[in-house]
């Protein structure tokens, strides 16, 4: 799995609907323990350091983090008892969750994201009519 969105994946959404929000569905899996600069921690601890400054910083940019909880179990299908966590992260466009992501902020906070994560699913929502 992968950590990062592929320039064809980044196409794909923009190609969403422009004018309304858009809801990021996160299923997390965390290493057993995290990278530099986190060593000594777990990786999901490494990763909420990064959630903490994260929600902060999609909050002043009027997103909003909806919920969050650990997976306990699947049941219907396989494949998904590999997730740990999962988080649903509504931001107003998906302009606006493209600007936070590029942000310099976010770059410099991703060195704990990164140290803890082991991998990642990022699927972008829109609310049905």
């Amino acid at each position: 799995m992968a950590l990062y969105p592929t320039q064809e994946q980044i196409q794909t959404l923009t190609r969403g609907p422009a004018d309304q929000p858009v809801v990021m569905v996160n299923l997390l899996t965390f290493k057993p323990t995290a990278d530099a600069p986190d060593e000594g921690v777990s990786g999901e601890e490494a990763y909420r350091r990064y959630a903490e400054k994260m929600r902060a910083f999609v909050e002043s940019k009027g997103g909003r983090f909806i919920w969050i909880g650990r997976v306990d179990s699947q049941v219907i299908g396989t494949g998904g008892e590999g997730f740990h966590m999962i988080g649903l992260v509504e931001y107003p466009s998906r302009q606006v969750f493209l600007a936070i992501a590029m942000d310099p902020h976010v770059q410099e906070i991703g060195i704990h994201r990164a140290a803890g994560l082991d991998s990642q699913w990022l699927i972008a929502t829109t609310t049905e009519e």
